[in-house]
């Protein structure tokens, strides 16, 4: 764990703690040289898990020494440099585009006409995101991610026809010549009858082909370019491009990235992406990206069932005739090309009647796109094949998949590859095989349960910030930083970076201390009442970064949900989060909360009216309130309210009037 004042220490677990008659949880932390740490559940919000690089455990701190302080600072410095350097990257982006977009409302009205689904909400809201971002004099800088056949691509194509019918020309770019050839199907069927012309740019064309179609663009005779890294060549013409769409970014190597980067200036970028990967989804989070999420699932979909299996080839035979036998198709998936023929052979002598196809990225260009448009008519029943079917291939009609050896994938690539699936309104199934005798690491074993868990439609987003957490943060913002964030984690490390971006953009850096809340009773989850320590910690952590009322609220909700009636302990928690959440502009450093009283402790007051004008206005106060108060200094400076004869169940009540007050004050 990562502890913001003291450093990285190791998670002892959860300890009761009882101090003047009264029980309160905390997490107990060890630091170097066996020294113990205990932070209540009101301070949660100080401790994360340590996200670093790669599976190496990093040395724990020491209590007392300066080093984690100059840590923290050195990562400031860092984390100050990569803001200036994006906002000589965003600042050339804010310059204006140049030109008006004016896209041809009765050619978008035939193409919205011609969707075949009925538009979800999230659908809706992202397609005015970007249309609304056109219209902007700037150029779009924008994310669309959500799970994998959510209808991205249906805004990607609203995106392309304002930007077409405007006069400018569309590149969409994918990292698979399997992608592409699934994007240029899907524009040419959906575009073309539009007078849209489309063309494909891969190792799926001959060079004559590529010559001929390069010549075409050059001439303008082509409005959208679909293809792989082959866009980024130098022969590639981009005058007139006014939309860059980038689909899953992360799977393209660094000089393509550098290439894309390079394309990026000074047009409209889209990029999607079905699980967010760091670069971008660290990009979102601290606010430097304009993002739009597509979670709602069309209503026809139903969740995949995942299943890990030891692998048997009478249960893989099992499992492939269920599904022949519905007329339905099959992945097999074995991530090893030396392999793949020894599994072709072994199921086509299963299934002597069925037609079993390979693909793979050493297969020929010609014979690679037979084969997978044969699978897409249907001709091919079982499909044996690597990791290239990870994104693309769109075939409502496939809907199981087994993956092989599954332990040796990625949590995002299965998460992917599993998305191959499940494309209709059928039932999809998922098969995670790994060997019969083969003992999974702690790694591939957390992987596995994550995949199986996560089974709900839309938890791509929820994937992702698990891979972050298994396999550490990457390369952020394209910048090596991994030195950083190995040395504080990747979380601190965000929250240093969202302090930088705000004290660039003029604000204050990171958000005030919440008061600390002293409750003189039992405030926490029993374990009779939430058994799991996982649970326990969870919620204790969601309580602390609650960060307004309503999001308090919503979490009670979904605890007496799941575990029944709150108990009086269970109650004051809520209590006590409510009342640190209740103040918004002076906040107190201290609140006590004893039987009969209610202490607030300030350490300045309101610059304007003075000690006296705020002594007379909490007198008055206590009339609204009811209770007696007493204000009195205190050592240090601070000052101390009390109300007596106010209980906890009151002092939420105070604790929203002392607001009020304060916003009173502070406006005047």
């Amino acid at each position: 764990l990562v502890h913001q004042d003291y450093g990285i220490g190791k998670y002892c677990g959860l300890e009761q703690i009882v101090t003047n008659n009264k029980k309160e949880e905390n997490i107990k932390i060890e630091f170097s040289g066996g020294s113990f740490v205990y932070v209540p559940v009101d301070r949660f919000e100080r401790v994360h898990k340590y996200i670093g690089q790669g599976n190496a455990a990093p040395a724990l701190s020491s209590l007392g020494s300066a080093a984690w302080q100059k840590q923290k600072l050195q990562t400031k410095k860092s984390t100050d440099r990569v803001v200036s350097s994006l906002i000589k990257l965003y600042a050339s982006r804010s310059l204006p585009r140049g030109f008006d977009y004016s896209p041809d409302s009765e050619i978008l009205s035939l193409l919205v006409n011609s969707f075949p689904h009925k538009e979800t909400k999230d659908q809706r809201l992202a397609i005015n995101d970007v249309l609304n971002d056109l219209k902007k004099p700037h150029p779009m800088d924008r994310l669309l991610y959500g799970d994998v056949g959510f209808g991205k691509t249906e805004v990607a194509l609203r995106a392309i026809v304002a930007v077409i019918t405007s006069g400018r020309s569309c590149f969409f770019l994918a990292p698979t010549t399997v992608l592409s050839d699934q994007h240029y199907i899907t524009c040419k069927n959906r575009l073309g009858p539009l007078g849209i012309n489309v063309e494909l740019l891969s190792r799926f064309r001959t060079k004559k082909e590529q010559s001929s179609i390069l010549k075409n663009l050059k001439e303008k005779k082509i409005d959208v370019l679909v293809g792989t890294h082959r866009l980024l060549s130098e022969d590639v013409y981009t005058g007139g491009l006014g939309l860059l769409i980038v689909d899953e970014e992360h799977r393209f190597g660094v000089k393509n990235k550098e290439k894309i980067k390079t394309l990026k200036s000074g047009v409209d970028v889209l990029t999607l992406t079905a699980t967010p990967i760091p670069r971008t989804l660290q990009q979102s989070l601290v606010g430097l990206k304009d993002t739009s999420k597509i979670e709602t699932p069309p209503k026809s979909r139903l969740p995949i069932k995942t299943y890990v299996k030891r692998f048997g080839w009478s249960t893989i035979e099992k499992i492939i005739k269920r599904e022949l036998n519905r007329g339905g198709q099959v992945y097999f998936v074995h991530n090893d090309i030396l392999g793949l023929s020894f599994y072709r052979d072994r199921l086509s002598s299963l299934f002597p009647n069925q037609m079993v196809g390979v693909a793979h990225s050493k297969v020929g260009s010609r014979e690679l796109e037979k084969t997978v448009l044969a699978f897409f008519k249907g001709t091919v029943d079982v499909l044996v094949c690597t990791s290239i079917i990870e994104s693309g291939l769109d075939i409502p009609n496939a809907n199981t998949i087994i993956i092989n050896e599954a332990q040796n994938f990625g949590l995002s690539q299965l998460y992917q590859i599993r998305g191959r699936v499940g494309r209709g309104n059928r039932q999809a199934y998922c098969y995670l095989c790994i060997p019969k005798d083969h003992k999974l690491s702690p790694t591939a074993f957390e992987r596995l349960k994550s995949i199986e868990f996560n089974t709900s439609l839309g938890s791509g987003y929820t994937v992702a910030m698990k891979d972050l957490e298994i396999r550490g943060s990457g390369n952020l913002f394209g910048l090596e930083q991994s030195g950083q964030v190995a040395r504080v984690g990747l979380n601190l490390y965000n929250k240093i970076l969202t302090e930088s971006v705000q004290e660039s953009q003029g604000k204050q850096g990171g958000k005030p201390h919440l008061p600390a809340v002293v409750y003189d009773g039992d405030a926490f989850f029993e374990e009779a009442y939430m058994p799991l320590v996982e649970d326990r910690l969870y919620y204790y952590q969601s309580l602390s970064e609650a960060g307004s009322p309503s999001n308090l609220l919503t979490i009670k909700e979904e605890v007496v949900d799941r575990f029944g009636s709150l108990t009086p302990s269970a109650n004051n928690l809520f209590v006590v989060s409510e009342v640190r959440l209740s103040f918004s502009f002076l906040f107190p450093k201290k609140i006590n909360i004893n039987k009969n009283l209610v202490s607030f402790y300030f350490d300045s007051l309101p610059k304007k009216g003075g000690a006296s004008a705020f002594a007379g206005a909490v007198e008055r106060l206590s009339f609204r309130s009811g209770f007696k108060v007493k204000t009195k200094p205190e050592k240090g400076g601070s000052v101390s309210v009390s109300f007596s004869g106010a209980s906890i169940n009151d002092s939420v009540d105070i604790s929203v009037l002392f607001d009020s007050l304060f916003s009173k004050q502070m406006s005047k």
